[in-house]
């Protein structure tokens, strides 16, 4: 099925979208994303369904075509503190706050959100496979975050963080049990204990 291209054709709509909600390590990223009306990529889509190689391609092409974008991470120091959701819709306000360009309406992945300001807003589930907006930031929010947990691989090898970006896979687990959490687990999360 076709993405969308907007809900309301007279209204500046501003996708939000975030990455990293289910992992045990690293942040939570949010995008926010405001695209023109007749913006179009072939290869845009719900960044899970979109290969890694085509997400750069992507990501270069909304930075370069949006009218606006932000992209805001939270720590996972502060996702055990206030808890993943609330970590997840404090990404998309810091992301609100940094647009350029202020929107009339934003259309949300996902089945809850914290109103902004006094913007209306929409809570679309699978939005980001149904709305070109919301794909956008969907894209943006997975490449800043893999980067970024690429970038911490370097010095936590161990973790396989490279390649499972933070999500609990086997290796990720086994490595849990055999070292332990790091600065960047997220300790609100139930890990496997160390033998």
């Amino acid at each position: 099925m076709a993405l969308l291209q907007y809900f309301n054709q007279g209204l500046i709509e501003c996708g939000l979208d975030e990455s990293g909600r289910g992992c045990l390590a690293g942040p939570v990223v949010a995008a926010a994303v405001i695209l023109k009306k007749d913006f179009y990529h072939p290869l845009l889509n719900d960044s899970k369904k979109v290969s890694a190689e085509n997400r750069q391609i992507l990501k270069s092409f909304i930075i370069d075509n949006a009218l606006a974008f932000s992209v805001q991470s939270i720590d996972n120091n502060t996702i055990d503190k206030i808890n993943i959701l609330q970590a997840s819709i404090l990404a998309m306000h810091n992301c609100l706050e940094q647009l350029a360009l202020q929107p009339d309406l934003l259309l949300i992945d996902g089945n809850y959100f914290k109103p902004f300001q006094h913007i209306p807003h929409h809570c679309i589930v699978k939005g980001d496979s149904k709305f070109s907006c919301i794909a956008a930031a969907s894209i943006l929010a997975k490449t800043y975050r893999d980067e970024y947990m690429e970038q911490l691989h370097e010095d936590f090898p161990s973790y396989n963080w490279n390649k499972n970006k933070g999500y609990g896979t086997k290796k990720h687990v086994a490595a849990l049990q055999e070292y332990g959490t790091t600065i960047y687990h997220r300790k609100s999360f139930h890990f496997p204990q160390k033998q």
